[in-house]
């Protein structure tokens, strides 16, 4: 009887191993169990898996942001756009959007289907992945535009015979035909557009169509058909493949934690909260396999079981979260995993001569690598420093005593900004990132540009001198470079107090009288006036926008950020090819003509002021059509006489009424589509320093022809409604001689 419950018991036991040991290894191929979803919820959509956090269902989701709907088609949704794949351990998933599309048809005329996507919510957690989509534009002479709240982005395809190569390729999108941009980091939503004015009734004969696509990379290759069939759109209408990022909420690990209106996501054992700049995720931690979203989702690696990932030549102990390789009785574990017998002590002394011979030749080696790579390092940094014009900078400042100006190392610039921490980054712009940073206790600005071409390359040395003998008060001092690295860093003086964009359109309603805003247009029109007239070449800012014009701890206008600056051209055979600049700002002249003048210039700063008189952004994109522009919504009401519609009511009052009407017709001048019809930087700052002068004066609203000579041979002519700022034509003679 003894001897049967003892055969009985070791049958059980032998019974439940079994169990275990299949169940284990089902565990480790992956086969065991469904998607992980809430009880109760849909784990697949079609042929779609639907993992925790998403959810079919606000009941199955872990908050709105990651609620779908599956229809009775078996399409998986997320608002009106198909999802077609989920990846919770990459962090992505896959949806179909739409394309924009101009195209023009002698019976019907021209049509524009403009696409957009918006995931800019507070609850929403998905962001167009900058790693896996790019922006595409295709067609002949085509300028679109991807607009979202945080970034303006535009792409020109072209096929002008002006050009060296004018024959479109197959596979190939750098210009001709086809142009592909980077997407920016951080996008939620945009809204595509074409320049509707850019092409011409020639070009639509033989390329009826032009796209633009915000698409998977992986997913696009180029095809010359696509210019002149509607084979692009035929085949992704409406299933344009683009891949988004996504996170549990934008908050870091630390405040979700500590948030109440939002469940915090890591809740499985053995999972850790990871973070980056668009919000959090949880992963597994490392020895753990399965889903951190949920409660017991996270479970423990048999290593033991897979011998190619973690191979073990002896015995195999899997533990919790790792594993432990040893070796029988008589034998030890070499270097390479591997138990071999141990050896006699006859061997011993051998052995460890060999085994310090052999360490004493990898160390020569090491350090032999070691070295070369440094010469290596050192011939890489003397090339780019060579490339970038160094030589020549380095010899100009020897024959300049007393220049201001230095020469950084690579080393220096990553102790300034603690190897260019996140935590240091000041800003973002168009033509790179912009840290804090100290060098000798002395607070800086140090800017890392992201790209420069051959041609920048070549002068670049020769500018940067150029650009550091720029001494003006309000204008942001470049204080060196560093020339030793594959794209140059740049170092500015630290200006405190953020920008003109900011103090305008900032959330803390701040008031701001006339005269400051006067005060801190005339002091930038200053200093563009100075890049213009005074410094020798003459600079083109090529940027001028109110998020370039910093403003220091007494609020004293600076003009920043030179990344689109170029120095004037001697001959015609010098233009840009490229339309550069911030949309809502950029000269129409300069958008057909390619051609940066002084006048595009001033056609930005025009917009400037408008944002000062207004306190309104310089394109909305949330606005009407027609109204998106600020320029065009000001020349628009301007012609209707309701100019009152538009100006900030801090700054309508009976006193104003004869500055904001001058400062209006100035702005109006400015923003002339003729470039040679507008101002000069130097007259605009003179026109507003008289301004300024003669608001200082008490007399000024009680004598108005003191007034008047104040302000100059500025008059206005068929003006009506002046109490609601109406003007309907202005004729200015002291700004534009011969005019």
């Amino acid at each position: 009887m003894v001897k049967l419950i003892i055969l009985s018991s070791r049958l059980v036991l032998f019974l439940s191993s079994a169990v275990w040991w299949c169940w284990t290894t089902l565990a480790a191929a992956g086969d065991v169990g469904p998607v992980a979803v809430r009880p109760g919820c849909q784990a697949r959509c079609g042929d779609i898996d639907v993992p925790y956090p998403f959810g079919i269902g606000s009941r199955c989701a872990i908050h709105s942001g990651f609620v779908l709907n599956c229809t009775a088609t078996n399409r998986l949704l997320t608002g009106t756009l198909e999802v077609t794949k989920i990846s919770e351990p990459d962090g992505k998933f896959w949806m179909n959007s739409f394309a924009s599309r101009q195209c023009y048809s002698p019976a019907t005329g021209m049509e524009y289907i403009n696409a957009w996507v918006n995931f800019r919510t507070s609850s929403s957690p998905f962001f167009f992945s900058p790693v896996d989509n790019n922006i595409i534009v295709i067609g002949c002479n085509s300028l679109a535009y991807m607009l979202s709240n945080s970034y303006t982005v535009g792409c020109l395809a072209t096929c002008d015979d002006s050009h060296d190569n004018t024959t479109a390729k197959n596979g190939v999108c750098a210009g001709i035909g086809c142009c592909q941009v980077d997407v920016p980091k951080g996008v939620q939503n945009y809204d595509s557009f074409f320049n509707e004015n850019y092409n011409t009734t020639q070009t639509w004969r033989k390329y009826p169509c032009n796209y633009m696509a915000v698409m998977e990379t992986a997913a696009f290759s180029f095809n010359t058909t696509y210019l002149t069939t509607t084979e692009f759109f035929d085949r992704y209408n409406t299933s344009l493949p683009v891949v988004m990022d996504w996170v549990i909420s934008k908050k870091t690990c630390k405040e979700a934690k500590e948030d109440t209106t939002l469940p915090y996501g890591c809740i499985s054992n053995n999972s850790d909260c990871i973070e980056n700049e668009l919000g959090y995720r949880c992963k597994c931690s490392r020895g753990y396999k399965g889903n951190p979203y949920v409660k017991g989702g996270c479970t423990d690696i048999d290593e033991c079981l897979d011998n190619v990932t973690y191979p073990c030549g002896g015995i195999c102990t899997n533990t919790l979260g790792n594993y432990e390789c040893s070796c029988p009785q008589g034998k030890h574990m070499t270097d390479s995993g591997v138990c071999m017998p141990n050896q006699k002590s006859t061997w011993v002394m051998p052995l460890v001569g060999a085994s310090v011979g052999v360490v004493i030749l990898v160390i020569g080696i090491s350090c032999s690598c070691y070295y070369r790579e440094r010469r290596k390092l050192h011939k890489i940094k003397k090339k780019y420093f060579q490339q970038h014009g160094g030589f020549l900078l380095f010899e100009e400042m020897k024959s300049k005593q007393g220049i201001a100006f230095k020469i950084f190392s690579e080393e220096e610039l990553e102790q300034a900004t603690n190897k260019f921490d996140e935590q240091q980054i000041l800003g973002h712009g168009g033509h790179g990132t912009v840290y804090k940073g100290v060098l000798k206790s002395d607070v800086v600005a140090v800017k890392r540009c992201t790209t420069i071409d051959e041609q920048q390359k070549k002068e670049f040395g020769k500018e940067m001198l150029i650009l550091s003998q720029i001494n003006h008060r309000n204008i942001v001092k470049l204080l060196g470079c560093c020339l030793e690295v594959q794209v140059p860093i740049l170092v500015y003086e630290f200006i405190p107090n953020g920008t003109l964009f900011h103090l305008i359109h900032g959330d803390h309603g701040q008031h701001i009288s006339l005269s400051t805003r006067l005060r801190i247009a005339h002091e930038s029109a200053e200093a563009v006036a100075y890049l213009h007239s005074c410094a020798s070449p003459p600079i083109l800012h090529g940027d001028i926008k109110s998020s370039n014009i910093l403003l220091d701890g007494d609020y004293m206008a600076k003009v920043s950020d030179f990344g689109a600056s170029i120095l004037a051209p001697n001959d015609e055979s010098q233009f840009v090819t490229l339309v550069q600049g911030t949309c809502g700002y950029l000269d129409p002249e300069y958008m057909q003509t390619c051609q940066l003048t002084e006048k595009s210039d001033v056609y930005s700063f025009g917009v400037v002021l408008l944002e000062l008189l207004t306190r309104k952004k310089a394109f909305n994109l949330e606005g009407l059509e027609h109204e998106k522009s600020l320029s065009m919504k000001f020349l628009s009401l301007m012609k209707e006489g309701k100019l009152v519609d538009i100006f900030d009511v801090q700054i309508q009052n009976d006193e104003n009424i004869e500055y904001i009407q001058e400062t209006a017709a100035l702005a109006r001048q400015c923003l002339e589509m003729c470039g040679e019809n507008r101002p000069t930087m130097k007259e605009v700052a003179e026109k507003l320093d008289r301004l300024r002068k003669a608001m200082q004066h008490p007399w000024a609203h009680q004598n108005p022809e003191e007034l008047d000579s104040l302000l100059g041979d500025w008059s206005a002519e068929g003006v009506v409604n002046t109490g609601n700022f109406s003007i309907e034509k202005e004729v200015v003679t002291g700004l534009k001689s011969g005019r």
